[in-house]
């Protein structure tokens, strides 16, 4: 059986191939789509999510808008690497699927309370105040998830917005220490992992050469990004963050990592939104996250060609 799972995300141009990779994907059912404030505002994240699943012909997939902004900070947002929308690079006509009435929160809970308990895996990968808003308001659900894979943090990589905090811990730092306590098993995709899972100019002309919408789209958000990405590090590539969690659940046998605890810092001077990941096992504190910090890139890119191509 399809493994059933809700995106939640902030599209964000690594957002949109995670999301294509798993309606690409038959051993994924994805129950809906949940947008939240994060790259861009909650108004661009909710369309773009439209939009990429008319791209893929899928309008049959829900989306639900959530949270505008983070549980108890102002929203910062990452225009400066997605661009004036979110998803710079390819122009996409106005969705004509509509936005759920239902808030995205409120589908969270509604469909983890339907479902068997144990069978739903959350996968974020924005910040993550939809899901700590989702076990405030109902705490019931939490012993019902089956995990979280989310695509966040950072430790021997450091930060992305901060010198150190990955962007989408930052964003809500408060969210992320609760999801991060609330004892639910997560699997952490963070920048040490996804910064090796680098486009190359070969697999992004194979994305052009692509008969159909998809393969172009992803080669077009992937040439707009990659500038940013190529400054700031000197890379010959851009990472693909977000569809590496898209890929642990397809490929697990494609990363390496270690059973670890993590904590979220939110009072730090200079370390607010930072993960502290004890990778070594220094404190006595219990294991609460898988997290890898190994890919193997190869595998990776040819799982993402593969599925692409299934697309129109």
């Amino acid at each position: 059986m399809a493994q059933k799972i809700i995106i939640d995300t902030d599209p964000g141009q690594d957002d949109a191939v995670a999301i294509l990779l798993a309606l690409a994907s038959p051993e994924l059912q994805v129950l809906g789509i949940t947008a939240v404030a994060g790259n861009v505002p909650l108004d661009l994240t909710q369309v773009n999510a439209r939009k990429i699943i008319e791209l893929a012909g899928r309008p049959d997939i829900p989306v639900f808008a959530g949270c505008d902004r983070p549980l108890s900070r102002d929203l910062v947002t990452a225009e400066h690497v997605h661009g004036k929308t979110g998803l710079d690079g390819i122009a996409l006509p106005d969705p004509t699927v509509p936005l759920q009435d239902m808030h995205a929160v409120d589908f969270i809970i509604q469909t983890l309370r339907k479902e068997p308990s144990g069978s739903i895996t959350l996968v974020p990968i924005g910040p993550l105040t939809n899901i700590a808003e989702a076990f405030r308001r109902a705490p019931d659900i939490i012993g019902r998830v089956q995990q979280i894979v989310l695509m966040g943090g950072a430790y021997f990589e450091v930060g992305n917005i901060t010198p150190a905090a990955e962007f989408n811990i930052y964003v809500d730092p408060e969210a992320a220490a609760e999801v991060f306590d609330a004892g639910v098993p997560l699997v952490v995709l963070p920048l040490d992992v996804t910064h090796s899972a680098l486009t190359s100019r070969e697999w992004v002309d194979g994305m052009a050469a692509l008969p159909g919408r998809c393969g172009p789209a992803v080669a077009g958000w992937t040439d707009f990004f990659e500038r940013f990405d190529k400054e700031k590090y000197g890379s010959l590539g851009a990472p693909l963050h977000d569809p590496c969690t898209i890929a642990w659940l397809l490929r697990p046998d494609l990363f390496k990592g270690r059973h670890i605890n993590v904590q979220i810092e939110t009072e730090g001077r200079y370390t607010t939104g930072m993960t502290v990941a004890d990778w070594w096992r220094v404190t006595d504190r219990e294991p609460n996250a898988l997290f890898l910090r190994q890919v193997n890139r190869d595998g990776l890119f040819d799982l993402l060609a593969e599925r692409i191509a299934r697309l129109p």
